[in-house]
């Protein structure tokens, strides 16, 4: 019962939450157009569908994938782990023991991108609008490579304790550079392909990561280090896009 009362509050909020875009919507649509909504039986029906699923969806993180990835962020930086022995616990740790952690990070930003549905929706419009020239599975795998390359340096930044502005000042810079050189087609897409990529999927588990690699990494702050590897799943997918457009521009010459 307590599962049920913790999901019954949680249905509430999100009808709070969701209430004042349904306002505006048919505020707009009654009183600005002035026309009545087709189908308004099945509109309302896609309506408590998505106050449900946003419910259950909001459920499902605060039971399984927060805290799934602040355990693999625990596990991952136990020194037990790491030395595969307690004995050498209290021995001080360096950037490069951490291998595993940047693995199963970029391990994780590549599959959960793969996953997003939202990254699916942009690139079956993208084969659409370019006439196939842009191949769903092209466009996706760029960006899933362009997610595990951020997360992982992401982590790397953590580990470090290195500042989170230089990182994205030279990246931000990279990606100036590249669009100079990238076919003017891909641009647009490729910025679009680092927001598209930090949705329902991505989002949950990368700060869950990030925020439980800071709190067991020794000398790193939750809220100062914690964030920011959102960023990183933002900003590499436009490098990796445009070189994807780049690579193929150069294979078809």
């Amino acid at each position: 019962m307590n599962g049920f009362s913790e999901f019954l509050i949680i249905l509430l909020e999100t009808v709070r939450d969701v209430l004042p875009i349904i306002v505006i919507i048919f505020g707009f649509q009654f009183l600005v157009i002035r026309r009545a909504i087709p189908q308004l039986k099945k509109v309302l029906l896609g309506l408590v569908y998505v106050i449900l699923g946003l419910a259950l969806f909001l459920q499902g993180l605060k039971q399984a994938l927060f805290p799934l990835g602040e355990l693999m962020a625990e596990q991952l930086t136990n020194p037990a782990f790491i030395y595969a022995g307690i004995e050498q616990v209290s021995q001080s740790l360096h950037w490069t023991d951490y291998k595993w952690v940047y693995l199963f990070a970029a391990a994780i930003g590549f599959a959960t991108t793969i996953a997003e549905p939202a990254l699916l929706a942009v690139a079956i419009k993208a084969k659409e609008v370019s006439g196939g020239t842009i191949t769903i599975w092209g466009l996706r795998i760029a960006v899933a490579i362009g997610v595990a390359m951020g997360i992982a340096l992401g982590t790397f930044r953590i580990v470090t304790g290195t500042p989170l502005h230089y990182y994205i000042i030279v990246g931000y810079i990279i990606v100036i550079i590249q669009t100079f050189y990238a076919p003017r087609m891909i641009i647009a897409l490729a910025y679009d392909s680092g927001g598209v990529t930090t949705s329902t999927v991505t989002v949950p588990l990368v700060a869950a990561l990030g925020l439980g690699l800071a709190a067991t990494i020794p000398g790193r702050s939750p809220l100062m280090d914690g964030f920011g590897l959102i960023a990183f799943a933002s900003l590499f997918p436009m490098m990796t896009v445009m070189g994807y457009a780049q690579l193929s521009v150069i294979k078809n010459h």
